[in-house]
């Protein structure tokens, strides 16, 4: 993929989303963002791969909002999650949520979690996918019923919310990037933005002047 090729310290920067999750990731960064959440039709193509779907879908986010947006660098995302190879969709309901749970217990998920910084000045993004293997613990339908009534994480696939009392349900997380299992890699977007001269820390700041590091 290509890089940012513009440097910028002073174009907006969008975050292409409906999702509150991302939004909450990315206030950690603690810069100045707009949020627009995109149309597009999310159906995987036939036998394509899910890094492939995943990142395919962040860069139509981001295109899409950037239609608008011209002089914006816009950020997008996108997740999928694979069992034994095949695609985990959001559950919706309880009844789909747990027979998902079921399924996964006791066995291995890997989340492809796609991020892509697209500077439509110049018709250039940068994508990566950063993949995180989760082993869910083995336990009861009792277990797992009562977690969904009290989470009910009906609208994310694999039918957790690791962020929070989800992670009782996970035994083992392996990943590069621990946010990404969230939505949003921030050690990768971070990058990104670094490359396209976005300022993350201010130091210019006089309060920084004479520290002895």
């Amino acid at each position: 993929m290509h890089s940012i090729i513009t440097p910028s310290s002073t174009r907006q920067l969008i975050l292409a989303s409906s999702s509150p999750y991302r939004r909450a990731l990315l206030n950690r960064l603690r810069i100045t963002f707009d949020v627009e959440a995109p149309s597009i039709d999310e159906t995987a193509f036939p036998h394509e791969k899910p890094s492939d779907t995943a990142l395919r879908l962040a860069e139509s986010k981001a295109r899409t909002v950037a239609v608008s947006r011209r002089n914006a660098l816009v950020i997008g995302s996108d997740q999928v999650a694979t069992l034994a190879g095949r695609k985990i969709n959001k559950p919706e309901d309880h009844i789909s949520a747990l027979e998902q749970l079921r399924m996964m217990r006791g066995r291995n998920v890997h989340f492809h979690t796609a991020v892509c910084l697209y500077d439509p000045h110049n018709d250039i993004q940068r994508c990566v996918d950063v993949i995180t293997r989760v082993r869910f613990r083995n336990l009861s339908d009792i277990e797992l019923d009562a977690y969904l009534k009290i989470e009910r994480p009906y609208n994310v696939a694999g039918s957790t919310k690791s962020e929070g009392l989800g992670i009782a349900l996970l035994e083992e997380v392996d990943s590069s990037d621990p946010t990404a299992l969230v939505g949003l890699p921030l050690i990768a977007l971070t990058n990104m933005l670094r490359e396209a001269g976005v300022a993350l820390f201010n130091t210019t700041d006089p309060s920084t002047k004479g520290l002895d590091i």
